[in-house]
């Protein structure tokens, strides 16, 4: 997945404030949780005053969602680059599906401050979750609909062959439910995606949806 820049203070100090000031509360996220973080320290650490924060950013909250929202968009980068690939429908669709569970479950292991931050978004409906799904739902239907072009694909009905693809992979790509599967060992949600893979692609082929 793509990874958004600033994981360093020294590449942060050469970028626009805006920039910097995210990648500094990225590291803090990261080091200490959105508890710990405050406007006050991540002014400290860009050499300016807290007052200079609120210029681009709202509050602490918008700083931490900021965070969250340029994870989010690194992820549909990704999801996108699977989406315009050459290859046929059916096998972007497995591998965007396969990128989409791995991301959430490396953010999971790699930054559980930031997951959880995202699992919060995500229960509180924030906007940032709102335009992420919306941005989401249009890669998945990019590809169902050059599936259903080049004979791929013969759902029988376009929405409701979207809504199942969304159910069916729900406990890989929800925070929430990835949580919950925390202890899981890798292999076995492995053996679990592909499965699923397996039945959204058959369905899709033989109409069955």
């Amino acid at each position: 997945m793509r990874r958004p820049s600033g994981g360093s203070f020294r590449i942060a100090e050469a970028a626009p404030a805006d920039t910097r000031l995210l990648a500094i509360a990225a590291d803090q996220l990261r080091e200490v949780g959105p508890k710990q973080i405050t406007v006050v320290g991540i002014a400290d650490a860009a050499g300016m005053t807290h007052a200079n924060v609120y210029r681009y950013f709202a509050n602490k909250a918008a700083l931490i969602d900021a965070v969250a929202g340029q994870w989010l968009r690194g992820m549909e980068a990704t999801i996108a680059d699977i989406a315009d690939s050459p290859d046929p429908a059916d096998d972007k669709l497995e591998r965007l599906i396969q990128a989409w569970a791995g991301a959430h479950r490396e953010l999971l292991h790699d930054n559980r401050h930031l997951f959880d931050v995202y699992c919060m978004a995500t229960e509180t409906a924030r906007p940032l979750i709102r335009k992420h799904r919306s941005r989401m739902r249009k890669l998945i239907e990019r590809v169902l609909d050059e599936g259903i072009a080049t004979g791929k694909f013969e759902p029988r009905d376009r929405e409701r062959a979207i809504a199942f693809i969304s159910d069916a992979v729900y406990r890989f790509i929800n925070p929430l439910t990835v949580r919950l599967d925390a202890d899981v060992p890798q292999d076995v949600l492995d053996q679990r995606l592909a499965t699923m893979i397996r039945v959204i692609l058959r369905a899709l082929g033989n109409g069955s949806v």
